[in-house]
């Protein structure tokens, strides 16, 4: 199975090759600053498994061991990787052609939920 995504802007694109470890939500407080959103919805993929198939994007360290990547045209967020999950990086769902094929599992750093996002939503809207 080949997964395929892309920025606001579709400068920078990627494909994800087979299988993914794993699909969650991530409630941090990083990963909201870094997009903008109450839940972040990751796909974490293995490394050598998915490619940019577009322009590459840009990265921003935004703590040790942590690089998170943007489209440098559109500033759109598009992945995450850090070296507590060697190995692997993770992409936003939302950005996959059809992320509603997707169905997220897991939940990250629950204890810094939002109090308007109920536990088990997925979706403030």
């Amino acid at each position: 199975m080949t997964r395929f995504g892309y920025c606001l802007c579709g400068s920078v694109t990627f494909e994800l090759l087979g299988s993914s470890r794993w699909v969650g939500h991530c409630h941090c407080a990083s990963c909201r600053r870094a997009t903008g959103a109450g839940v972040v919805t990751f796909i974490g993929h293995p490394n050598g498994a998915w490619r940019w198939t577009g322009a590459p994007p840009s990265s921003y360290a935004s703590s040790p061991g942590t690089l998170r990547y943007f489209c440098p045209v559109c500033g759109a967020s598009v992945a995450y990787g850090s070296s507590r999950e060697p190995g692997e990086t993770h992409f936003h769902a939302a950005l996959l052609d059809d992320p509603g094929s997707i169905i997220p599992t897991d939940d990250f750093h629950a204890d810094e939920r939002l109090g308007w996002i109920a536990p088990g939503q997925r979706d403030p809207a």
